[in-house]
């Protein structure tokens, strides 16, 4: 790791010609004396960085260090570029590595393209967090952590085994001992894709509290079509069970909480009242009443009238135990 770090502490010299010990400090995710260690480290294996005093001052790299990468023309570096502007590295606990490699990517890149491939990239947006109507898209709240994640990966890369303590929705956590198939990332929520006891299943990475790689070799087989894999589920995840369709009355500033449960969201309308009239589907019943009592004020279910009489009978409990003092 430390190696990663003094390289990565030469790109920022090189790209932003002088950092103070407290940016580079803040860049690096160290401490400044870290970052002075480091510097020395490099001044003794020859690297010419040098430190320049005063108010303005800051350690740089003397003129004319470097090394450049020729095989890349503008397009394939713009490219990479636009590559790393999306989003789902994070999902897999990637973005430092990727962020890191872009860097180096960008930094080794012969002047006359550096600027210009730097330039383009920022005229082009990449799954903005918004879309046109200014609503803001869907995403996870949580970050998974990198312990966890990389659990997770370092199991689907060897092909081994894997034991995770996950919390499904409505329910305790448990652990369960899962075959990785692979990872899938759709706007910007990471799923495991496995088997368990011969089953298919989909764990949401943001739900994996706690991630093992085991030992044994896991029971998959050699080769999977990823992408068939997904469309495959995704289709018996949206077309069987007990799926609930509710029609409801939501207030728009909760829109994003309902569609991080929902399977589905439906076409929607604005009310006189200002509030959203739409159709979301839930996996089964006990899934839609958890996710609208947990909306509760700022959802009302208009249908179908079991959950309505389901979700009252829950509220007039609530209320009769808190009616008295204690």
């Amino acid at each position: 790791m430390r190696a990663d770090r003094l390289v990565s502490l030469v790109l920022l010299l090189r790209q932003h010609g002088r950092l103070s010990a407290s940016a580079l400090a803040d860049r690096l995710e160290v401490s400044r004396r870290t970052v002075l260690r480091d510097v020395e480290a490099l001044s003794a294996a020859g690297v010419p960085v040098y430190a320049e005093r005063g108010r303005h001052g800051g350690f740089a790299l003397l003129p004319g260090f470097r090394t450049e990468l020729t095989g890349l023309n503008h397009d394939e570096a713009l490219a990479l570029l636009i590559a790393g502007a999306r989003r789902g590295a994070r999902s897999f606990g990637l973005g430092s590595a990727l962020a890191s490699a872009l860097l180096k990517v960008l930094d080794a890149l012969p002047e006359s393209q550096r600027a210009t491939a730097a330039g383009a990239a920022q005229r082009l947006l990449i799954d903005p967090e918004t879309d046109l109507l200014a609503r803001r898209v869907a995403a996870e709240d949580e970050e998974v952590p990198e312990a966890v994640v990389a659990q997770v990966r370092r199991a689907v890369f060897a092909g081994h085994r894997l034991r995770i303590h996950y919390e499904a929705v409505g329910r305790s956590p448990q652990w369960r001992t899962v075959d990785p198939l692979g990872l899938v990332t759709v706007r910007e929520q990471g799923y495991l894709l496995a088997t368990r006891d011969g089953e298919d299943r989909t764990y949401r990475l943001s739900r994996i509290l706690a991630a093992e790689e085991l030992p044994e070799p896991a029971r998959r087989p050699d080769r999977v079509d990823l992408d068939r894999t997904w469309r495959e589920r995704s289709t018996r995840f949206r077309t069987g069970g007990e799926q609930v369709a509710v029609l409801l009355r939501l207030t728009p500033d909760r829109r994003e909480e309902l569609a991080r449960t929902a399977l589905v969201l439906g076409p929607e309308e604005t009310e006189p009242d200002g509030r959203l009239r739409l159709e979301a589907t839930f996996q089964d019943p006990r899934h839609a009443e958890w996710a609208l009592w947990q909306l509760a004020p700022h959802a009302e279910a208009l249908s179908p009238q079991w959950l309505r009489a389901s979700l009252h009978t829950r509220a007039a409990a609530i209320a009769t135990r808190y009616e008295s003092p204690p």
